[in-house]
C-alpha cells in the first residue's frame, strides 16, 4: 500500500503522549480506537504508565515492538518534533500531530512548522493542529474528537476533508443525528505536508467514497486540486465545497485558523464551477447536497413536481423551486387521468394537494407512482406534513416503497419539526429536507450540467520588444491587436498639429486623449475630448496636456487621436493574475455600468468556448446584446471570439502579465466585428 492508504487504514498505531485518563483529550485516541472496533495493534506510549485501557504501554519510540503504520501525536509543540524525528527514523508511514501553536499562532510558530516538516523527512505527516481522521468504512478512527462518543455512527458513501477539526466533528455528528452516513472524514489542519489536493486524489480511487465534501479555507496547491477534481469527475465522484472566507471578516477568521493562502472568494467561485465543484452556500447544504447526490440518482432537466397535503407547505416548496430556476408544469394528460381518478378533482394542479382526497396510504402511492412515471417531470418533492405526526410511517413507508420504480430523484420535505422521520427517510436511501431552501439546493445539485472542459493549452510564442512597467493605450492595443483584437482607427501623436493631421486623416469626428504611461484613468483628470471635429482637435489638444500636467505634475507624453465610434454595445474586458489561483477573465457591461452596476462574469483560465458563451449569458445586460427594444443583435460571435484571443494572451503571456483591461470594447451589430476603444496592460519583466 502507499503511505496515504496505510495512514487511512493502518495494521497498527502508536499513540505517542497517550493517558491513562480516558476523560482528557490525550485519553480519548486508544478508547475509541477500541470502542469503534479497530482490531489491528494499538501501542500506547507514555513513560509514565505501565499499562492503558488493558493495553502494554510503552516507553518510547524506540521501544514499540516495530515501526506503526501510523502514529498519533499528543505532545504539545515542544515535544512533537523529536517524536515525528524518532518516528520517521523507525520507519513509520505516517504520523498524525494534534497540537497547535505553529502556522496558525503567528509568531514563531511558521518556524516551528517548517521544523517539524524536516523532521519527518519521507514520513507523510497529518497536521499540525488537526483532529485527526475517522474511517467509518474499516472501523478505524485516528482522532479525538469528542463527536466520537456518539455511540451510533452509520456508515455512508460521503467522504469529507476538511481544513478544521472542530468542522469535522460537526459535520459527523449532525450527519449522525440526521441519518446520513460516512465512509471517511479528514481533518488536514495547518497542511505542513498533506493537504485537501492529497486527499482528494486519494478518495477518487477511493470505492468506498461515492461523493467528496469539503470544507475549505483556501487552497496551497491550486493546480494539484485542479487535477484531483477532475481525477474525481472522472470517475463520476462529484465533490460539493463549502468554502469560508466570502466577507472580509471571514476571510481573516480563516487565515488566522490554518495559516492557508486564499484568493479573492470570487476566483474560487470560478475555479469551482469550472471543475464541476458544487459550491455548498449554507452550511447545512455541505450535509444534505453531498447525502442526496450518494444516492446515485439525478434529474435529466429542471421539471419539477411537488405533491402535499398541506398548501401552504406545497407553496413554499414551489416558490423555493421557482427562484431556484426550476418549472412546475401541470400534469400531462396521462398523469393528469390518473391523479384525477385517485383524488376526484377533474383538473389536478402542480403542487397537487392531496388534502381533500384523504391521506390514505393507497392515495399517496399511486400519485407518487403516478408523477414519477410522468414524462413530464425529472424530479419529485413530496412534503411530509404536520399530519406525518400522528401517522409516522403514513408517507414515508409511500416514499420509500414507490422509490425502487423509478430512477428519478424523489425528495421529502418535512413541514413539521419531525427528525425520527427524517433520520428514518435518510437511512432508506431518500433525502429528507428540513427547510425549503434546502430542498432547492438540493434539486439544484441533482440537476447540474457538467463542466465545460477547456482544451489544452497550445504554447505559444512571447511577442517580441514588450517593456515591463505600464503600457500606455496605443501599446496596449497593438499587444490585444496581436492576439487577434482590433482597436479603433487611431493614431498616436507627439504634439496637438500632428493631432490635427491625424483627425483630418481618420475624418468624421473624433475622440482625443492624453497618451501616457503613467496615466491610467485619463477622464479623471480632464484627459479626454469626445465628439470633436478636425479642425476643434489642435487646441483641444493642447488644452488637454495643459490640465493633465496641471493635475499629474507630469506632462504625458503625447495625445492618441481616434475615431468615434457611434454604435455598437460597449462591454468591458479584462485579464488579472493572483498569485496563488492563477490568471482570471472578467467580462462586463463596459463603460460607467462597469463599475456603478457590477455586472460581470468571472472565470479562470484556460477557458473553454463554452465557458465563455456562458460567461456572456450570465451578464443581466445580455439582451441589450441580443437586440433590445428595436436596437439591432450585437454581434456575439465577434465576441465570444474576443474573449477566447484575450484568454489566450493571458495564457501566453503568463506570468509576465499582471493586469489587462479593455474598456470599452465596442461590440457592433451582427457581422461587423469588434473594436477595442480603450486598453491598458501592466507587464513584468520576463
Amino acid at each position: 500500500m502507499s503511505d496515504l492508504w496505510r495512514l487511512l487504514r493502518p495494521r497498527s498505531v502508536a499513540v505517542i503522549g497517550a493517558s491513562a485518563d480516558p476523560s482528557k483529550t490525550t485519553g480519548r485516541p486508544v478508547g475509541y480506537l477500541q470502542r469503534h472496533g479497530f482490531d489491528g495493534a494499538i501501542w500506547p506510549v507514555n513513560p509514565r504508565a505501565a499499562e492503558i485501557a488493558g493495553l502494554r504501554c510503552f516507553a518510547d519510540v524506540a521501544s514499540l515492538p516495530a515501526a506503526p503504520d501510523v502514529a498519533i501525536v499528543l505532545v504539545g509543540p515542544e515535544r512533537a518534533e523529536g517524536a515525528v524525528r524518532e518516528l520517521a527514523g523507525r520507519g513509520t508511514a505516517a504520523a498524525i500531530v494534534l497540537a497547535g501553536g505553529y502556522a496558525e499562532s503567528g509568531g514563531d510558530g511558521p518556524a516551528r512548522q517548517a521544523a517539524l516538516r524536516e523532521a519527518a523527512g519521507a514520513m507523510r505527516l497529518l497536521g499540525p493542529n488537526t483532529i485527526g481522521l475517522v474511517n467509518l468504512a474499516d472501523h478505524i478512527v485516528l482522532s479525538a474528537s469528542g463527536a466520537l462518543e456518539v455511540e451510533d455512527l452509520p456508515p455512508g458513501r460521503v467522504s469529507l476533508v476538511s481544513q478544521s477539526g472542530g468542522i469535522l466533528g460537526a459535520v459527523l455528528s449532525r450527519g449522525a443525528a440526521q441519518g446520513i452516513g460516512f465512509a471517511r472524514l479528514v481533518s488536514t489542519g495547518n497542511e505542513a505536508d498533506l493537504d485537501v489536493a492529497d486527499f482528494v486524489d486519494l478518495l477518487a480511487e477511493d470505492d468506498a467514497t461515492a461523493v467528496i465534501a469539503l470544507y475549505i479555507e483556501g487552497l496551497r496547491r491550486p493546480e494539484a486540486f485542479r487535477a484531483a477534481a477532475r481525477k474525481a469527475a472522472a470517475a463520476g465522484k462529484p465533490i460539493v465545497a463549502f468554502k469560508v472566507g466570502r466577507s472580509e471578516a471571514g476571510a481573516q477568521a480563516a487565515i488566522s485558523h490554518t495559516g492557508a493562502l486564499s484568493g479573492a472568494d470570487r476566483l474560487y467561485g470560478a475555479l469551482f464551477r469550472q471543475l464541476g465543484v458544487i459550491r455548498a452556500e449554507r452550511f447545512s447544504d455541505l450535509l444534505d447536497i453531498p447525502a442526496a447526490l450518494a444516492m446515485g440518482r439525478r434529474a435529466k432537466g429542471r421539471r419539477v413536481a411537488v405533491l402535499t397535503s398541506t398548501g401552504g407547505a406545497g407553496a413554499l416548496l414551489a416558490d423555493s423551486f421557482g427562484m431556484a430556476g426550476f418549472d412546475l408544469p401541470p400534469p400531462d394528460a396521462g398523469a393528469a387521468a390518473k391523479l384525477a381518478a385517485l383524488t376526484g378533482e377533474p383538473a389536478p394542479s402542480n403542487p397537487l394537494d392531496l388534502t381533500l382526497a384523504g391521506l390514505k396510504p393507497e392515495v399517496m402511492r399511486g400519485a407518487i407512482e403516478a408523477l414519477l412515471a410522468s414524462p413530464t417531470y425529472d424530479a419529485l418533492a413530496v412534503v411530509v406534513g404536520s399530519s406525518a405526526l400522528a401517522q409516522p410511517r403514513l408517507a414515508a413507508d409511500a416514499i420509500a416503497a414507490c422509490q425502487a420504480g423509478s430512477d428519478k430523484p424523489l425528495l421529502a420535505y418535512l413541514s413539521p419539526h419531525a427528525p425520527a422521520i427524517g433520520n428514518a427517510l435518510q437511512r432508506q436511501g431518500i433525502p429528507a429536507l428540513t427547510a425549503p431552501e434546502a430542498a432547492a439546493a438540493v434539486l439544484a445539485a441533482l440537476a447540474a450540467p457538467a463542466p465545460h472542459v477547456a482544451p489544452e493549452a497550445v504554447p505559444q510564442p512571447l511577442p517580441a520588444g514588450l517593456p515591463p512597467g505600464t503600457l500606455d493605450e496605443a501599446e496596449s492595443k497593438a499587444l490585444f491587436a496581436r492576439f487577434g483584437i482590433p482597436a479603433v482607427r487611431e493614431e498616436a501623436c507627439a504634439t496637438p498639429q500632428h493631432a490635427a493631421e491625424a483627425a483630418q486623416r481618420i475624418g468624421g469626428r473624433v475622440v482625443v486623449k492624453a497618451l501616457s504611461r503613467q496615466l491610467a484613468h485619463k477622464s479623471d483628470v480632464g484627459g479626454v475630448r469626445l465628439g470633436l471635429t478636425p479642425d476643434q482637435v489642435a487646441d483641444a489638444g493642447a488644452e488637454i496636456l495643459q490640465r493633465v500636467a496641471a493635475a499629474t505634475g507630469q506632462a504625458p507624453e503625447g495625445l492618441l487621436v481616434q475615431e468615434q465610434v457611434a454604435v455598437g454595445v460597449e462591454v468591458i474586458l479584462g485579464l488579472t493574475r493572483d498569485p496563488l489561483l492563477g490568471t482570471s477573465i472578467l467580462i462586463g457591461m463596459g463603460g460607467v455600468a462597469a463599475e456603478l452596476f457590477g455586472d460581470t462574469a468571472l472565470r479562470l483560465l484556460p477557458l473553454s468556448r463554452g465557458e465563455a458563451e456562458a460567461m456572456v449569458g450570465e451578464l443581466r445586460g445580455a439582451p441589450l446584446l441580443r437586440g433590445f427594444r428595436g436596437r439591432p443583435p450585437a454581434d456575439m460571435p465577434a465576441l465570444i471570439q474576443a474573449v477566447l484571443d484575450f484568454a489566450a494572451m493571458g495564457e501566453a503571456l503568463g506570468e509576465r502579465l499582471v493586469e489587462a483591461e479593455i474598456n470599452p470594447l465596442f461590440v457592433l451589430p451582427e457581422g461587423q466585428g469588434v473594436r477595442a476603444a480603450d486598453g491598458l496592460a501592466v507587464l513584468v519583466a520576463g
